[in-house]
């Protein structure tokens, strides 16, 4: 297809495919919303802001003893409904002068395309932040002192994963720390060696290393009043979608404009032995996830 503003031999302008370019740049600037932490489980079809995805928990059927001549007694399966509603719809604009300059010269790798990803990211990440944060079951603050940082935020992670243990969260777990914690907890041995006890290396994600069984991450969008998670992404969900890029003249500018809209939504999952049902056949949200746990670490002054 030509476009008014094309010459006739040139048709390479076709913003449909920058779906999936925006999707490939914006994925790696992910922690919070990123598989690692959240799952995308429950997507579906999603189209416009309030959309809701309803997460259906299948309640455990008692076990019963087999005796002669009682036999066996059905039960009937029951599940708990928990909704998941996408709250949250961002946009990004570009305004072209030479559209089929920007498509020729790289598209979304452009520097200001660029920018506006990471906004994007930045934003939705910050909100699955929150999302987690104030779900997570929150254990006592970390004191270190000025001798002994490294191995008191090391401990703390070990008393998390004693946590998750006791709760019979499965493999795949992951901490988030903050910048902060990064700095020193690098220098205790088992994560400044990880690569002896598990795996090291930066990657995607803000992953700073693997070890014992955590994928260890940190990002600059922590939340408020905490400096360390741990948990399990099966305890957490995110959806989003993209609704597909338009293009067109702008009305206030004598320019073309290139538009998608973000649609996006998250919430903590609830899990039947874990959680509270209540009478109405819905979990009570207000109590903090047996999964996921948060704790903030009081700085030494000196």
């Amino acid at each position: 297809m030509t476009l008014a503003y094309q010459q006739p031999g040139s048709t390479t302008f076709i913003p449909e495919i920058w779906d999936a370019e925006l999707l490939t740049a914006f994925d790696p600037l992910l922690v919070w919303a990123s598989p690692l932490v959240s799952n995308n489980k429950y997507e579906g079809e999603i189209r416009q802001k309030g959309d809701t995805v309803h997460v259906n928990s299948l309640l455990r059927p008692t076990v019963g003893e087999y005796k002669l001549p009682d036999g066996m007694m059905a039960q009937r399966p029951e599940t708990v409904d928990q909704e998941l509603v996408i709250t949250e719809a961002d946009y990004i604009q570009v305004l072209i002068e030479d559209a089929e300059r920007v498509q020729l010269t790289g598209g979304l790798d452009s520097p200001i395309n660029q920018q506006m990803i990471r906004a994007l990211a930045r934003k939705a990440d910050t909100f699955m932040g929150n999302i987690i944060v104030n779900g997570a079951t929150a254990l006592p603050a970390i004191t270190p002192t000025a001798a002994n940082i490294p191995q008191s935020l090391y401990s703390a992670i070990l008393d998390m994963m004693l946590a998750l243990d006791d709760n019979e969260i499965p493999a795949g777990r992951y901490v988030v720390v903050s910048p902060r914690v990064k700095r020193y907890l690098i220098e205790h041995p088992s994560v400044s060696n990880a690569a002896a006890y598990g795996e090291g290396g930066v990657t995607a994600n803000g992953v700073v290393a693997r070890l014992a069984g955590f994928t260890i991450l940190s990002t600059t969008a922590m939340p408020a009043g905490v400096d360390i998670v741990a948990g399990h992404s099966e305890f957490a969900t995110y959806a989003s979608q993209f609704t597909g890029f338009r293009e067109g003249q702008s009305e206030k500018y004598r320019a073309n404009y290139t538009d998608s809209l973000h649609l996006y939504g998250g919430r903590i999952l609830r899990y039947p032995e874990l959680d509270t049902q209540k009478a109405d056949k819905t979990w009570d949200d207000s109590k903090p996830s047996k999964g996921i746990c948060k704790a903030a670490v009081t700085w030494p002054t000196s």
